[in-house]
């Protein structure tokens, strides 16, 4: 039985507010390190715990109010001068704010949460006394936030992945090809003033083939990978999280939008029948092409707004990190200051939850390998505290997501070294890789600089689990480095998952959807333009030789003519040009996952718009299981009927 009956509702209303609230705390205690004086944050700080305290004692949550309470003394001695800030302070009260976020996850489970460490409130009292902590800061230092080691994705077998044939997947799909009507579940609106639930939506059509049911791309539950968070907790907060806040402004241009199609819905009706009844003059015609045209204003005028309401500010992730970068820092004895920028940019809601473990490892790995040691920094001839720089700013219709060390950046030479040491590439491969290729190798499942394995780095994981669930988001990862000076890693993620804008290509009489983010340009193959260096077949675009790939070939079809035209595609690693027989055009596209059957290089399969289904590729996952080694791809048959 519950510990909260009859006040779920409160107890789910003080979890979301008190989370947030708590948050913010950690983030102004950050920022109290650097100006201990500054009585406002005091305040405000003051003020957090006190909120905190009233909430758990309305709930009878008396472990979290005894240890709030003495957090708010010590914060009141704190901001009348009876105590001095000093790290060590700090530690603890730090300790106190991530035992206030346990219980927070105990809470979520509907239980109330155990008593608290002994030994903390000993340490609380003592501060309070103005007894001197003995523990020497490496012992107080809160342990910086880890994150669950996911199994790599390399070695997760995918159900009827490699083996799958492509013809038999089309065949099905189009025999089994679903009507154009769709009928969806409509969305559970909990508060039209500013919270919606957002509950799975209805398939927007379904296949007859039980094997095949297409859903949502955002409906579509991620991995234990995907979604580790930094402790147990914050894994059951935020699984608990099915509501999103939204501005009253964008609910009303939903509801006035709705309004007008409704209008132009009846307006429809009354010329269909006219139609019908062999009305066919001049005028009826005029007047339905209008309010067909007025129609599709409206539903893509709609279309955004409801995306708007998915939208939340990147800020409510990036609060999360000064803590953590502080925290480390401390307990690797580094002085490394995180600054912050573009919180106000806003991303899908659902794109915010899986960005946050390529976060958590980037900024990590940026205080473990890119800062020096503070001795190393010195020495260098540079200032003793390292600066991390997170940003978010929004580029067309792209996010672009930047974090910037001044540490030691990247030496290409060792990364080379250390991947073949490591087994994960041969040295012909390592000898024609440049150093922009080789930077990208920190990717590889298993690669790591480090010979010792600790509890923050070591064992290869971390920056693999960044690119695969970038890549899951239709993002990619860029990285800049020089030596001495730093590493810049730039995310460019596209604003929705929700609509992939895609280019619509045709091999073999058979459409394929291709992400347009990859998408540089279309070119003309001209027999002539092809040659063959090193058994591969190869066009010279603006004095860069670019590799030519057959999509007919890298989906193991048979190709029934020469391809005549290319898309040069840029990818995370290198460009190459996508050999095609024709093209439909470019299209915005609703992704549906195949469920329960997951071929190699398939990202989901979209509906076009006479019906017909398309199937969108996912060009990163087809390149690696066509060839497990990007740099050296092998004459297709497409070449050799070129060269």
């Amino acid at each position: 039985m519950s510990d909260f009956a009859g006040m779920e509702d409160l107890l789910q209303d003080f979890l979301t507010e008190s989370s947030e609230l708590l948050s913010e705390v950690d983030n102004k205690l950050v920022e109290l390190e650097k100006r201990p004086d500054d009585r406002a944050l005091l305040n405000d700080i003051f003020r957090g715990f006190h909120t905190i305290k009233g909430g758990a004692g309305f709930l009878n949550v008396d472990a979290m109010v005894s240890l709030c309470h003495r957090t708010e003394n010590l914060f009141d001695k704190l901001r009348n001068g009876e105590l001095k800030l000093t790290p060590e302070i700090m530690d603890e009260i730090l300790m106190a704010t991530g035992a206030v976020r346990d219980m927070f996850g105990a809470m979520a489970q509907s239980r109330l949460p155990a008593p608290v460490d002994p030994s903390l409130l000993e340490r609380l009292d003592n501060v309070l006394e103005g007894k001197e902590l003995y523990a020497t800061s490496a012992a107080v230092a809160p342990p910086a936030p880890s994150v669950a080691t996911p199994a790599s994705p390399a070695s997760s077998p995918q159900p009827n992945g490699e083996e799958h044939n492509w013809q038999q997947l089309y065949d099905v799909l189009l025999d089994q090809a679903p009507s154009a009507s769709a009928s969806s579940e409509p969305q559970v609106i909990e508060s039209t003033a500013t919270v919606i639930e957002t509950k799975p939506a209805a398939p927007v059509a379904q296949v007859a083939d039980p094997m095949l049911s297409l859903k949502p791309a955002a409906a579509v539950p991620a991995t234990t990978a995907q979604r580790a968070q930094s402790n147990a907790a914050s894994q059951q907060l935020s699984t608990q999280e099915t509501t999103i806040r939204i501005d009253t402004v964008r609910l009303d241009q939903v509801l006035n939008l709705s309004g007008e199609i409704g209008l132009t819905k009846n307006r429809l009706t009354t010329l269909r029948s006219d139609i019908m009844s062999g009305k066919m003059d001049t005028g009826t015609l005029k007047a339905l092409d209008e309010a067909i045209g007025q129609l599709d204003l409206l539903v893509g005028d709609l279309q955004n707004a409801v995306m708007k309401t998915r939208m939340q500010p990147i800020g409510r992730l990036f609060q999360k990190y000064p803590r953590l970068a502080r925290d480390l820092a401390r307990q690797m004895g580094k002085d490394v200051e995180l600054i912050i920028s573009g919180e106000e940019t806003e991303l899908d809601k659902t794109m915010l939850e899986d960005l946050n473990d390529p976060l958590v490892h980037l900024v990590r790995n940026a205080v473990d390998h890119g800062i020096e040691t503070t001795e190393e920094r010195i020495a260098a001839g540079k200032p003793a505290k390292a600066v991390v720089e997170l940003s978010a700013t929004q580029v067309g219709d792209h996010i672009r997501i930047e974090i910037t060390d001044d540490g030691r950046g990247m030496r290409p030479d060792v990364i080379r070294r250390k991947a073949i040491e490591k087994g994960l590439i041969d040295i012909e491969t390592a000898n024609s890789l440049d150093d922009k290729q080789s930077l990208q190798l920190i990717f590889l499942p298993g690669f790591s600089t480090k010979d010792q394995i600790s509890s923050v780095s070591g064992r290869g994981v971390g920056m693999d689990v960044v690119k695969t669930n970038i890549q899951k988001l239709n993002g990619r990862v860029d990285i800049q480095s020089i030596v001495g000076d730093g590493s810049r890693f730039t995310i460019s993620l596209p604003l929705t998952l929700a609509i992939l804008p895609v280019l619509v290509v045709k091999v073999c009489d058979q459409p394929f959807a291709v992400p347009l983010a990859m998408v540089r340009e279309i070119i003309t193959i001209r027999q002539e333009q092809v040659q063959e260096v090193s058994g591969r077949a190869t066009i010279v675009v603006r004095d860069e030789i670019l590799s030519v790939r057959s999509l007919a070939n890298l989906i193991g079809w048979e190709e029934v003519q020469v391809p005549q035209f290319g898309v040069l595609m840029q990818s995370a690693e290198h460009s190459f040009i996508l050999a095609v027989d024709s093209f439909i055009g470019r299209d915005d596209v609703v992704i549906k996952p195949l469920q329960h059957i997951r071929p190699k290089g398939i990202a989901g399969a979209t509906l076009s718009g006479d019906g017909s289904i398309v199937l969108v590729l996912d060009m990163e996952d087809l390149l690696a299981s066509t060839h497990a080694d990007h740099s050296a791809i092998k004459t297709s048959r497409f070449a050799q009927d070129l060269v």
